[in-house]
């Protein structure tokens, strides 16, 4: 039998969330996913249900703003071992927001925020483009937000997260995409319907409406989407959002 490929996706967290759906996704399309984030408990959970709908994944905990565990991470990804094939899908899933009065943020506040949504971004694609770049293929996407694109009060340090993540995916994207690499930005604007925003409000789907957040598998079928697009006709950055949402 003829080994699956691999994929990797980090910042894996809640089962009911992009980087749990796509590990789900891309399992049933017959790759080998490295699930990878930092809490054991979480990727084994999503792990144990890409076993049980059939599907062949390893759980990889990993500190994302960590140089030495990204690079071992992308060992591990490029490896032809029993596993699979070395990795020709990648996806940068990292982030976290937080809402603060301007006047109270902590420089602490400030550069975690950016170590988790932008510098690890940096180390995540850098080791990818040092992999690829020589083989001349792959796709390598990275989770952006509405954040992405305009700033809101309370959110700056999120706001320049993902600000500079999305610049540093367009300057990935020019650099690399002449040499076969599909380096893409999606921006999810709007609530996503899952674990982590339901646990937090969960009367936000109701008030919503019917379709009035963005469903996880939706999300990930867009994901999967730019993997298979051919290259005369690459999307370097897609937005998505809910019919209601306003933009």
């Amino acid at each position: 039998m003829a080994k699956k490929p691999k994929a990797l996706i980090l910042g894996v967290g809640a089962e009911r969330g992009i980087g749990g759906a796509a590990s789900l996704r891309f399992a049933k399309e017959g790759y080998h996913v490295l699930v990878a984030g930092r809490t054991v408990a979480k990727i084994d959970k999503v792990v144990a249900s890409v076993h049980q709908a059939g599907g062949s994944a390893t759980a990889v905990t990993v500190d994302g703003t960590k140089e030495d565990e990204v690079i071992r991470l992308f060992d591990k990804a490029m490896t032809d071992d029993a596993d699979g094939t070395p990795a020709d899908l990648f996806v940068f899933n990292m982030g976290n927001n937080a809402a603060v009065d301007f006047r109270e943020m902590t420089a602490q506040h400030f550069e975690d925020s950016w170590r988790v949504g932008c510098y690890a971004g940096f180390l995540f694609g850098r080791e990818a483009m040092r992999r690829l770049a020589p083989l001349g293929r792959g796709t390598v996407l990275f989770t952006g937000a509405s954040g992405s694109m305009r700033g809101r009060p309370r959110f700056a340090a999120f706001n320049a997260t993902k600000g500079g993540l999305r610049l540093l995916v367009q300057s990935m994207a020019r650099e690399f995409g002449p040499q076969g690499i599909h380096v893409a930005h999606v921006i999810i604007d709007g609530g996503i319907e899952g674990d982590r925003l339901l646990s937090r409000m969960p009367d936000r789907a109701e008030k919503a409406g019917t379709d009035g957040l963005l469903k996880v598998d939706a999300i990930v079928d867009n994901y999967w989407h730019l993997h298979r697009q051919q290259r005369s006709a690459w999307s370097q950055e897609i937005d998505l959002r809910p019919y209601k949402e306003s933009f």
